[in-house]
């Protein structure tokens, strides 16, 4: 499935879902952060993805930086809660859902790099490296948010 992302874009459609989403920033030893490219836009994010009935949020988090990178992880702390009204995201099957998404701080505790159906790229990448990559503004707000407030949660 496709999807196009509108951010702060008046010509962006009106949504009609909210669906609770997770994402982890995960940070090697060496302090680069796990990296994917997505298939469905073709830009580079933090792994992440919405939470499944019978799951707590922190077992999504593990599932989803599992079946999109490979790695196991351990949650270590809250990144924030991010819900962005001007951030809307239309799929091609009709819906069009508002961004709501809690991000957490996240250690790699096993598995081996690997691609999966929505990420075509894996990797670890320093932070100085970022700003080369396609990165959209709401994931790099989460970056931004897990690098320089510590262990204060950030919410909007």
């Amino acid at each position: 499935m496709t999807r196009t992302d509108y951010f702060h874009d008046p010509a962006a459609p009106t949504p009609n879902s909210i669906k609770v989403a997770v994402s982890a920033v995960v940070k090697d030893e060496l302090g680069r952060i796990l990296m994917i490219r997505r298939t469905d836009n073709d830009m580079y994010s933090i792994p992440g993805g919405a939470l499944e009935a019978g799951e707590t949020v922190s077992e999504a988090v593990v599932r989803e930086v599992k079946e999109e990178t490979g790695i196991d992880v351990r949650i270590t702390g809250m990144v924030g809660v991010f819900s962005n009204p001007d951030h809307v995201i239309a799929y091609d099957d009709g819906e069009v859902r508002q961004e709501f998404s809690i991000c957490f701080h996240a250690d790699p505790i096993g598995g081996e790099l690997r691609t999966s159906d929505e990420s075509k790229e894996v990797e670890w990448i320093a932070p100085q490296e970022l700003s080369s990559r396609d990165i959209h503004p709401s994931i790099a707000l989460r970056i931004e948010q897990s690098l320089n407030r510590g262990d204060t949660p950030y919410f909007t």
